[in-house]
């Protein structure tokens, strides 16, 4: 059996548990990053969902433990915003927010697409929260995601950038009306849109060449 890079496996446990965790929140009350935000002490929550982590996934608990050493220094990590805050995360390359009562792969279909905003560094944390609390609002598309600070070696500049799904490019209506609720949340600059299609195919932006779908 082939050895397995433990600081590859640390990386992917770290978002694996993120998932869990973030789904083992809100089964019991409030969001993740409302109980980061509002600072309030999740300890014992958090470690009842650490330990079925473990136990279903014993080797990707032992990469978390080898990377943060003890499952405290964890809590601690996210408490100081990572997997919350963009600027503050360094453990994985992208946040997640679901909108309520979406399945967690939505965003993987074919016939869904996203509007993507870019920002500088210093602008993606506030982005990032108004986007956010939208989509828990279910004001905005199916989910949303957000570049982190983790350097990621596909990052062709220092820029961040958010992505907001919507079901079905197809489903113009339903599209711009996720733009137009993304004007009224400060996004007055013109953005793009671009298709589930071209991602899975690898088309990026090049020199005359067209992967935005919409433009408003």
């Amino acid at each position: 059996m082939e050895k397995v890079d433990p600081e590859v496996l640390a990386d992917v446990a770290y978002g694996l548990f993120e998932v869990m965790l973030n789904t083992g929140l809100r089964e019991r009350g409030p969001y993740l990053f409302e109980l980061v935000e509002e600072g309030i002490d999740f300890e014992a929550q958090f470690l009842e969902i650490f330990r079925k982590f473990s136990d279903d996934y014993p080797q990707l608990g032992e990469g978390l433990i080898f990377r943060f050493r003890s499952p405290h220094a964890i809590y601690q990590a996210i408490r100081e915003g990572e997997g919350v805050i963009p600027s503050r995360t360094t453990r994985m390359y992208w946040i997640v927010q679901d909108a309520p009562d979406v399945k967690p792969d939505a965003i993987e279909d074919e016939l869904a697409g996203k509007w993507l905003i870019f920002l500088p560094p210093e602008r993606v944390d506030d982005a990032w929260i108004l986007v956010r609390d939208a989509t828990c609002r279910n004001e905005l598309g199916i989910s949303a995601k957000v570049s982190t600070a983790k350097p990621n070696p596909d990052s062709r500049d220092s820029m961040k950038v958010i992505y907001i799904y919507t079901p079905d490019w197809r489903d113009e209506q339903e599209v711009m009306r996720v733009r137009e609720r993304l004007r009224e949340l400060g996004f007055a600059d013109r953005i793009g849109y671009k298709r589930n299609i071209e991602t899975f195919k690898g088309e990026y932006s090049q020199k005359g060449k067209r992967v935005t779908f919409y433009s408003a």
